[in-house]
């Protein structure tokens, strides 16, 4: 049977276990991209994201009886694999790898400007190009149980109940860390735009209001 994108992710994996190829296709494509940008959102680390990414799917067809639809959707359970693989390299390493300048095609690195950096006039091009470096830095310099409620919630825009399923947790540890992770990048942006000179009239602490 062909896949098709009408299709459930639950569907699809129904179709996987008992076989179809086009299924798994279908249910890679629509959720690796979201899983190795959260991936590399976490550790910094491309090659990492992309083992993790590949771990997660291996994980999906070895375990499938793992994954239980009365606790969530599957995306909820793809995230939460890949969380768990992301936090066993984190460990491994025992560092934390700054996070890259380079962009994937769907836009992975990217993507904290579009969701944590607002949009201002054309003028103001160079000054966010800046600001969305030190948003990135800030981001990846978080304790990663700040770090990853950000990544969910901010560059993923999950909602709190999602990203509850995701970390298992409650939806007011999710709700209270995000609070902290917030409260905590804004200092530090608050920090940085004490120390430069500003160029620009764009607030960078409107991106956290």
């Amino acid at each position: 049977m062909r896949a098709s994108p009408e299709q459930s992710d639950e569907e699809l994996l129904r179709l996987t276990v008992a076989g179809d190829a086009d299924a798994f296709a279908a249910l890679y494509h629509r959720r690796q991209a979201g899983i190795y940008r959260f991936a590399l959102q976490m550790c910094g680390s491309e090659g990492i994201a992309e083992d993790v990414t590949q771990e997660v799917f291996m994980t999906l067809v070895r375990d499938s009886q793992m994954f239980d639809p009365s606790r969530g959707a599957l995306a909820s359970y793809l995230y939460g694999v890949a969380r768990n693989q992301v936090l066993r390299r984190l460990e491994k390493e025992r560092h934390f790898v700054a996070m890259t300048d380079e962009t994937d095609e769907d836009g992975g690195a990217q993507t904290v400007s579009t969701h944590l950096v607002a949009a201002h006039d054309p003028l103001a091009e160079l000054a966010r190009s800046e600001l969305i470096e030190t948003v990135r830095q800030a981001v990846s310099a978080l304790p990663v149980h700040y770090r990853e409620v950000v990544v969910l919630c901010e560059l993923h825009e999950m909602s709190y109940a999602e990203a509850a399923t995701v970390l298992g947790c409650a939806v007011g540890t999710v709700r209270s860390r995000l609070h902290r992770a917030r409260a905590l990048l804004v200092e530090r942006l608050r920090e940085v735009r004490r120390q430069d000179a500003a160029t620009t009239d764009f607030d960078p602490l409107r991106c956290f209001a």
